[in-house]
């Protein structure tokens, strides 16, 4: 990479339009938003996000602080994602596009995800082992990366199929970080990146007495993500780079800190902790 800053998987990396924007703007790297084989099956809804403002009562004044998601994974075809990937590859071929993918529990499944995405020309793989709200009736997302024996049941597949270096995206939603971080080395990734969002519940409205955000009266837990996160973010990070010191060669592995980054001080921090790469998301 030119330098270790990171676009984020997310709304940043939609399409070729916002990925191409962040190569001609200096980005590291740019991390794709999450794709999996079916986009039909990926049902979003309107609106999707939830902020929290500092200040008494949380004024309509305060500062934002916080932001909840319940945004899927891309509900783009993945034809589409795959042709854009293509596209940007043949104009930047010196930039680092990784691409963020998410599979239900099947190996065929995965191995097939694997070799298409790879056919684009895409660097590397960051797996979404983490993200909270992540369709985990389909054993994806966070339903992963909290299981650490189907953690190392599914990065084995990975690895044994994927050419290219694999990140793993660890869930900040579990006791200890380091133990599926440690699987997920353990089965061949080549880089750990931490965190994912945290599971949260933004509020009620007292007027109403609905949750939000909220669609047609209903709600869900969703992802907490922004500056409030960042000191949580920070001690997963340490945690995980002191065990990779111990136990792992840090030559040969990377860390990528996650949470709240919104200044050049706040990436810092992350390198400071022993971070290799710093991805940003919600500030942009």
């Amino acid at each position: 990479m030119p330098n270790p800053f990171v676009i984020g998987s997310g709304p940043p990396g939609t399409n070729y339009t916002v990925m191409k924007r962040a190569f001609d703007e200096g980005w590291g790297a740019v991390i794709a938003k999450t794709v999996s084989l079916d986009a039909a099956k990926v049902i979003n809804v309107t609106p999707r996000y939830a902020k929290l403002r500092a200040g008494a009562n949380g004024s309509v004044k305060g500062q934002i602080i916080g932001w909840e998601n319940i945004e899927l994974i891309s509900d783009r075809p993945l034809e589409i994602m795959l042709q854009e990937f293509k596209q940007l590859k043949e104009e930047y071929p010196d930039r680092i596009l990784i691409a963020s993918i998410m599979e239900e529990y099947s190996k065929s499944g995965w191995e097939e995800l694997i070799d298409r995405v790879e056919q684009t020309g895409i660097d590397a793989f960051e797996i979404n082992f983490s993200c909270p709200h992540g369709m985990p009736e389909r054993k994806m997302g966070a339903a992963v990366g909290q299981d650490c024996v189907l953690l190392e049941e599914v990065c084995g597949w990975i690895n044994a199929k994927a050419t290219v270096p694999v990140w793993a995206k660890m869930t900040p939603n579990i006791t200890d970080i380091t133990e599926p971080a440690r699987v997920a080395l353990r089965s061949g990734c080549e880089g750990i990146a931490a965190i994912n969002t945290i599971m949260s519940v933004m509020g009620i409205n007292l007027k109403t007495l609905r949750p939000e955000p909220c669609v047609e009266g209903y709600s869900t837990p969703g992802g907490y993500s922004s500056k409030a996160v960042h000191p949580i973010a920070l001690g997963k990070v340490m945690n995980i780079a002191k065990m990779m010191k111990a136990e792992f060669n840090d030559d040969h592995y990377s860390l990528s800190g996650i949470g709240g980054v919104e200044t050049g001080g706040d990436a810092a921090e992350f390198i400071l902790l022993g971070a290799s790469t710093v991805q940003v998301g919600t500030i942009l």
